[in-house]
């Protein structure tokens, strides 16, 4: 199907839907400003540093460095803390918000992206799933306790860009005194406490037992296949009988009767919105 129609098909399902479930992944990010890590380039223009060393992001994004070497590893993570807090979600989420709230079932965001972007955004953090976890939100590296604390506004380190070392006193556990590291699922993680995500889970379950699949739209951005759990959750849902509207410039395609769009998340979201005015409506009345 040509994306014109499928942009007035994905306007329809929109319009239509009693609820609306956003789900998102890195791609979600990048009109914010933040890179997606998609491949080594796109990992190493981010991270010259890193690209020295030949890290890629599977590799530095690994538990392991907070033992082997706790400067690199909290140098690459606060450096993206800092980059979270700074950037401001971009206009696309004031308008997937305003369309939410318009639903009688209202909305729920479930997103593999650790930035905090939807609750910054004014998402209801009762109605948000980040399944792979939290940078704004600590642990011990132990997991001595099972818990979880919110990372400091302001840490006594400071991360030195031509190193991405962080340089003075590293955060530690209150429980244990042993270092704490982000509360974000890594790859080969056997530590990370998942506690926070599996409630954020349970409200997610509890909410959709409410709703009639048949009357649910599920507008997916920026969700790639090398880490596809976003995908999957949406694609569950298309099974159980919602719509599907997948907006990705790179790999848009999906089961059939996906509605898809082949374009970033702002761009779709805004197109989005100028055909629903147009030929529906103001995009944020059911």
């Amino acid at each position: 199907m040509p994306m014109n129609e499928n942009l007035a098909s994905a306007a329809r399902a929109i319009t239509g839907a009693e609820a609306l479930l956003v789900s998102a992944g890195a791609g979600m990010g990048v009109d914010s400003g933040l890179p997606d890590f998609r491949g080594r380039e796109g990992f190493w223009r981010a991270y010259p540093p890193l690209a020295r060393l030949g890290l890629s992001f599977e590799q530095m994004a690994n538990p392991a460095w907070f033992d082997r070497d706790p400067e690199l590893a909290w140098g690459f993570y606060g450096h993206r803390l800092q980059l979270y807090r700074t950037a401001a979600p971009h206009a696309g989420f004031a308008e997937l918000l305003r369309w939410t709230r318009a639903k009688p079932g209202g909305g729920f965001a479930f997103t593999s992206n650790v930035d905090g972007h939807f609750g910054r955004a004014g998402f209801d953090a009762g109605r948000i799933v980040e399944c792979h976890g939290s940078i704004h939100h600590l642990q011990c590296v132990r997991d001595c306790t099972g818990a979880i604390w919110p990372a400091p506004e302001d840490f006594d380190f400071t991360v030195n860009a031509e190193t991405c070392r962080a340089v003075g006193g590293l955060p530690s556990c209150p429980h244990c005194g042993a270092l704490s590291r982000p509360n974000i699922l890594m790859f080969s993680d056997g530590t990370w406490q998942s506690c926070r995500s599996e409630a954020q889970e349970q409200a997610f379950a509890a909410w959709l037992r409410e709703r009639d699949p048949a009357r649910l739209t599920v507008i997916e951005l920026g969700a790639g296949t090398a880490v596809p759990t976003v995908r999957w959750q949406s694609e569950s849902l298309q099974r159980a009988g919602a719509a599907l509207v997948r907006i990705n410039p790179r790999e848009p395609e999906g089961p059939r009767g996906t509605l898809s769009l082949a374009t970033g998340a702002l761009a779709a979201i805004q197109a989005l919105a100028r055909e629903m005015a147009a030929t529906i409506g103001d995009p944020g009345k059911s």
